[in-house]
C-alpha cells in the first residue's frame, strides 16, 4: 500500500509539474501574444472606440475655412461646412490619420463638440477631437494630446481704417481695444507679450469676435493665423490681416485630444509622424493653408 501510495504520489506529482508545465508553456504563449498584441495594438480591431469599427472625431459648430470647406449638405447638423466632405486642413488630415488606422471614410463619424469640451476632463464621446486646439501644458493634465499636427503663429485683423491697420510691431498695439475667443491661447498671448493698457474683450465664440470687429465695438481680433487670414480676406470685405506676431517662447501648435489615458493617441501620434515623413501634411497644408498671404512677421 505504501508502494502504490509512493506511486500515486509521484503520478500527482508528475502531473502537477506537466500542469505547471503547460501553465508555463501558457505563460510563454501568453507572452508571445502579448507581444503581439503591442505589437498590433494599433491595428483597427485592437482599437478602444466609443462605437466600434467607428472612429468618432469631435469638433466644432460651426466649421470655418480653411479648417473645413466645401460647405454643406441638407440635413446634416454641421453649418457652413461639413467636416463629412474631406474638405479644409483639419478635414482632409483626420480622413489621412483615418486611413492610416484602417478606417474607411464611410467608417468616420464627425460630431459637433463645444470647444471648451475637447479639453477639460472627464468622459469623451469621441474618440479623439480636432478643432485647432492648441497644446498648453493645463490642458494636457485634462486629457491627452498628440504631437502637432500643424505649427501655429497668432495674427491680427483690424477693419481697413483702423488706426492699427498699419502696425509693424507690438509697441504699436498697446492703447489698442482687442477682442478674444475665451479659453484660447490668443488670450494669453494678448496679456503676456502685447500687455495692452486696456483688458482685451472676452467673447464665447469667434462668430461673436468677428461680429463685434465688423461693428468697430473693437479695434482688432487676435487669433491664430489661418483663421485670420480668412477672416481678412473672405469673411469680410472691408478688413486687413495687419501682420502674425513672433513666437514668443515654446513653439505654439495644435493636437489632436482624447479622453485622458487613452491608448488611441500613441496610435494617431504613429499615424501623424507617417503622415509628416511621406508629405502628406505639407501637401495639405500647402493645398488648404495659403502660404501667399500677406502677412508680415511684426516685431517685438
Amino acid at each position: 500500500m505504501r508502494r502504490v501510495a509512493a506511486i500515486s504520489v509521484l503520478a500527482l506529482l508528475v502531473a502537477v509539474a506537466a500542469g505547471c508545465g503547460g501553465s508555463g508553456g501558457g505563460g510563454g504563449n501568453t507572452t508571445t501574444s502579448g507581444t503581439t498584441t503591442a505589437a498590433n495594438s494599433c491595428t483597427k480591431d485592437q482599437l478602444k472606440l466609443v462605437t466600434p469599427d467607428t472612429l468618432t472625431i469631435g469638433t466644432g459648430n460651426p466649421a470655418f475655412t480653411p479648417w473645413f470647406a466645401g460647405g454643406t449638405t441638407k440635413g446634416s447638423v454641421f453649418k457652413d461646412n461639413d467636416p463629412n466632405n474631406g474638405q479644409g486642413y483639419e478635414s482632409a488630415v483626420a480622413y489621412a490619420l483615418a486611413d492610416q488606422l484602417g478606417f474607411t471614410k464611410d467608417e468616420v463619424k464627425w460630431i459637433p463638440v463645444a470647444f471648451n469640451l475637447t479639453y477639460s476632463p472627464g468622459p469623451k464621446n469621441f474618440d479623439f477631437a480636432m478643432q485647432q486646439i492648441s497644446f498648453l501644458p493645463q490642458r494636457a493634465k485634462a486629457v491627452e494630446f498628440s504631437n502637432s499636427y500643424f505649427d501655429n503663429n497668432q495674427a491680427l485683423v483690424a477693419l481697413s481704417d483702423s488706426s492699427i491697420a498699419n502696425a509693424t510691431s507690438l509697441s504699436d498695439l498697446k492703447d489698442a481695444k482687442h477682442g478674444v475667443v475665451v479659453g484660447t491661447t490668443s488670450f494669453d498671448y494678448i496679456n503676456d507679450n502685447i500687455k495692452p493698457n486696456a483688458k482685451p474683450l472676452v467673447y464665447d465664440t469667434l462668430e461673436a469676435n468677428v461680429a463685434a470687429l465688423k461693428a468697430g465695438q473693437i479695434d482688432g481680433l487676435v487669433t491664430d493665423f489661418p483663421t485670420a487670414y480668412y477672416i481678412a480676406n473672405v469673411q469680410l470685405s472691408n478688413a486687413k490681416l495687419v501682420g502674425r506676431f513672433p513666437t514668443v517662447g515654446s513653439q505654439e501648435y495644435f493636437g489632436v485630444t482624447f479622453q485622458k489615458n487613452n491608448p488611441l493617441v500613441n496610435c494617431v501620434n504613429k499615424a501623424i509622424s507617417a503622415l509628416k515623413e511621406n508629405g502628406t501634411l505639407d501637401r495639405l497644408e500647402q493645398k488648404w493653408i495659403t502660404s501667399k498671404a500677406n502677412a508680415p512677421l511684426m516685431q517685438q
